[in-house]
């Protein structure tokens, strides 16, 4: 879903509600038994992270280390003949005022839905709005799993807010942030994330949202009951203890790789103050002047080579593995929220199962309840495959860039240490 919209077919694209909808087909039974994806991690209590099994990969030396990515082809794209939204954040702006600073992004639309009024939308947006569009999609769809937002403050002093290269990190997160929005076929469809897209004044709707506060709280108050359920089924209980030891492991690396980036920023500061001696010394001998000097620029080579890598892993390597530790948490909170749900309807099956008197058929709010707990675990086992799905590509992805920028690393220093062997056997020898 990520990167520049393709165009849209004249032909008109097949519209999502035409397609079958992904939780129509769920029910409480056999049809709810667990992928193995989702029971069976692969490898996720021996290995940190791993390619998904049968994945061919050509372990050959590549002609050049950017044909790696070239070799993989990803199948994360939808089909086009299917897609009828797309949706852009670019262009961030940063706005000074008397009370506060931020900085907006504009949001792009393009669409062929009957839903919207126009082909195409631009509008602008901050992440507060971005922030409203989450909580309203939350609220409104409690059995769904909501994608992440990144984190909205940051250490003072450590990460200026503000900076060319934050901004530009948060751009991608909230444009990927969006684009899962899109490709869900029932998110994408809330009339909330209609008006985000749409509205040039966001915040009527936000201040016409509060005097519906109390509404939207009816609901969804089944989600927040205080039943107590016994025991999570197998499937569930599965896929419970998969997210808490997912989260462990990218929570582990994600600490290792921000001691990795520390540690190569303190050799960088030393690289830095290394080559300049070389050079001070060709400047003392004549006759090893160019050597030395060739050595000096080697190192300089050297220490742009690694800052680069090292930009990489901040601004592309971490921002996923945090998605992914958030986006955990929050599956977790839907698990939860599942387990309320389950756990009102069995207290309200025992209830009924206590009373003395013969009933016909089962009373209409145990019957309600029930079918609750069937769109629950319809909505999120369908949400759970969906987000198997996308991890696996964009981790695919991620852990081929990092071998690509690692290749690309070491050919640059490998390539600079090189070029001045030349300078040394190039000279006569002195006796």
């Amino acid at each position: 879903a990520a990167g520049t919209p393709r165009p849209l077919p004249s032909s008109g694209p097949k519209s999502l509600r035409e397609m079958p909808h992904p939780l129509a087909t769920s029910s409480m039974g056999p049809a709810l038994s667990p992928s193995p994806d989702l029971l069976l991690p692969r490898g996720i209590a021996d290995k940190d992270l791993s390619l998904p099994s049968g994945t061919p990969v050509d372990t050959s030396s590549p002609a050049s280390s950017s044909s790696l990515l070239n070799r993989l082809q990803l199948d994360d794209d939808l089909d086009g003949e299917t897609r009828d939204l797309f949706v852009t954040v670019d262009d961030p702006k940063k706005h000074v005022c008397t009370m506060e600073t931020y900085i907006t992004y504009r949001v792009t639309t393009k669409t062929t839905r009957a839903e919207f009024d126009l082909p195409e939308y631009s509008v602008r947006r901050r992440y507060q709005d971005f922030d409203w569009l989450r909580n309203k999609l939350e609220e409104s769809q409690p059995t769904h799993l909501i994608p992440p937002l990144p984190e909205k403050f940051v250490v003072k002093g450590v990460v200026d807010r503000f900076s060319e290269e934050f901004v530009e990190t948060r751009r991608k997160a909230l444009d990927k942030f969006l684009k899962r929005i899109t490709d869900h076929p029932v998110l994408s469809f809330n009339e909330h994330f209609n008006v985000f897209l749409t509205a040039k004044d966001l915040n009527a709707y936000k201040k016409q949202g509060m005097a519906l506060l109390s509404k939207m709280g009816e609901s969804v108050k089944y989600v927040t009951g205080g039943y107590k359920l016994r025991s999570r089924t197998l499937e569930f209980a599965a896929i419970g203890e998969y997210l808490d030891t997912f989260s462990l492991k990218l929570g582990t690396i994600d600490r290792i790789a921000q001691r990795i980036i520390k540690e190569q920023l303190e050799y960088l500061v030393e690289l830095r103050e290394y080559g300049p001696v070389y050079s001070t010394w060709g400047g003392l001998e004549v006759e090893l002047s160019e050597p030395l000097e060739g050595v000096s620029a080697c190192i300089g080579n050297c220490c742009t080579a690694l800052e680069e890598l090292s930009e990489d892993m901040t601004e592309d390597f971490l921002p996923v593995l945090r998605e992914y530790i958030l986006y955990s948490e929050l599956m977790k909170n839907v698990l939860k929220k599942r387990d309320q749900v389950q756990a009102e309807y069995e207290a309200k099956l025992e209830a009924v199962a206590l009373k003395k008197e013969d009933r016909p058929k089962v009373p209409t709010d145990v019957e309600k309840c029930q079918d609750r707990v069937e769109c629950f675990n319809a909505d999120l086992k369908a949400d759970l495959e969906r987000w198997q799905n996308n991890k696996r590509q964009d981790f695919r992805q991620l852990l081929m860039g990092m071998a690509d920028k690692n290749i690309q690393y070491y050919e640059k220093c490998l390539t600079a240490w090189e070029s001045i062997i030349p300078l040394l056997q190039d000279k006569p020898e002195t006796k």
